[in-house]
Parts: structure tokens; sequence; C-alpha cells
């Protein structure tokens, strides 16, 4: 089987986010980016079927040389190869629409991409790459059955889970459950040293409209003094929860 890992490089969540050009770019200066959560959970449920069945694992990501470190990680951890498209993602559609070339060329049986990234939460990317390529797609996915060429998958919906099966070639967008944070895996020293050698090809990017612009930014407002409150006045907690945070 072969299998296609979009993989999104993204601040760490201890990073500390700050605006340039009067807020309308993101600065990167100090900033400590990682492979996007959801895409691990990705990777590694990719290597368990790679592992239990058989096969290889591609990771992809649409960026700059500056993704490099991140692909390099995800080849650390057992990707055969990575492809890096060649430009800065600038809405889902072009990343979607790069990403599908690459698809068609190459013959994946399955693509699994994280719910959404954890710097834009937009989530549109899996559904328009399955649009595109007109395959199956199943968002939110917390488990996956392979039975040759069909697979059984489990994805989370609102007060629930629901069941689905569907033939390859498709494409899947994980989240926790896919794996559980405890399966994710932590690249040793064999695993960092083999990534060096291991194939990373760069393509140009296609021709692909820009159908939306992020215009600026703006951060969420600063939080609040900490009032502290003694363990024994009760009345006033309950004063300032009903009168101040009104919310009893």
């Amino acid at each position: 089987m072969k299998i296609l890992v979009c993989i999104s490089h993204v601040p760490d969540t201890t990073s500390k986010i700050n605006f340039t050009d009067n807020d309308s770019a993101f600065d990167t200066n100090g900033v400590q980016f990682v492979i996007n959560p959801y895409d691990e959970f990705g990777l590694t449920r990719a290597m368990w079927i790679k592992e239990k069945q058989g096969g290889t694992v591609t990771v992809v990501n649409v960026g700059n040389a500056t993704t490099e470190p991140t692909l390099r990680k995800a080849l650390a951890i057992g990707a055969d190869d990575a492809i890096r498209i060649d430009a800065d993602p600038t809405d889902a559609f072009f990343v979607a629409k790069q990403i599908s070339e690459i698809a068609k060329t190459n013959g994946y049986d399955l693509i699994i991409t994280g719910r959404e990234s954890i710097d834009y939460n937009g989530g549109n990317v899996p559904g328009m790459l399955a649009a595109l390529l007109d395959w199956p797609f199943v968002n939110a996915c917390i488990g996956m059955e392979i039975d040759g060429n069909s697979a059984k998958l489990v994805r989370e919906i609102d007060g629930g889970k629901e069941t689905l099966s569907g033939n390859f070639p498709m494409v899947i967008a994980g989240q926790k459950g896919l794996v559980e944070e405890s399966d994710l895996r932590i690249p040793n020293m064999r695993g960092i040293m083999t990534a060096r050698t291991k194939p990373l090809q760069v393509v140009p990017a296609t021709d692909a409209s820009k159908m939306t612009e992020s215009v600026s930014y703006q951060k969420p407002p600063a939080k609040g003094d900490i009032k502290m409150i003694s363990p024994d006045n009760v009345e006033e907690l309950v004063s300032l929860l009903h009168n101040e945070a009104k919310v009893i």
C-alpha cells in the first residue's frame, strides 16, 4: 500500500505569537515549529499500516526551505521519503491543489491528513483535496481497520460515533483516537541519522488560484488580574461570581 501523509509545519503551542507589517503578517522570529499534532496522529497510524501490511509512507508539505527540518523529523519517525512543494501555503485551496497534483501522478492508495492545522484551524484542506481527486473522504477519523482493498472507519460526530466503509483510494482526516498520544513516536538516534540519507524531493508548485487572502491578525485580549480570595470567605466568592463574572 502506498500512503501519503500530509504534514503541516506549525508553531509549537508554547510559542509566543506576534505579528509584523501592521498586524498583516505572522512574525516567525524566535518561534519553534513542529509537526502539526493532528498530522502526527496520522503519521503514526500510517506507520502501523506499513509495519502490519507492508507498503511505503511518503510525507508531503507545501512550504519553503524552512519546513525541511519538520519533514526530516517525519522521516526520522519512520517515513520512507518526503516531498516538499516549494511554495508558501497562502490558503487552503492552494495547498489542496498542490497536494492533489502530487497524488494524481504517484498512484497512492491512501492519503492521511490531520483534521486541521493548529495554527489557522481552518480544516478545509482535507475535504478540498478529496474533492479535487474525486476520492471518498472521511473527516474526524478516530478508527480504521483495513481489509484488502477496503476499510472500515469510525469518525466522531456530534453526540456519538459513526462507522463507515469504503474502498481505496480514499482521503481520511485524522485526530486523537486514530492513535493515542501515548502511541506517538519520538525519533531515536538511529532514526535521526537515517533520516539524513532518506530522499527529500523538492518540486515546483503548479499554477493555482488563491481563493482567499489574510488581511490582518488580532491577538485575543490580555487576561485580567487574578483576584485571590480566602477559602473561608465564601460570601465574597459567591458575590464576585454573581456580580462580576456573572456565571451564577
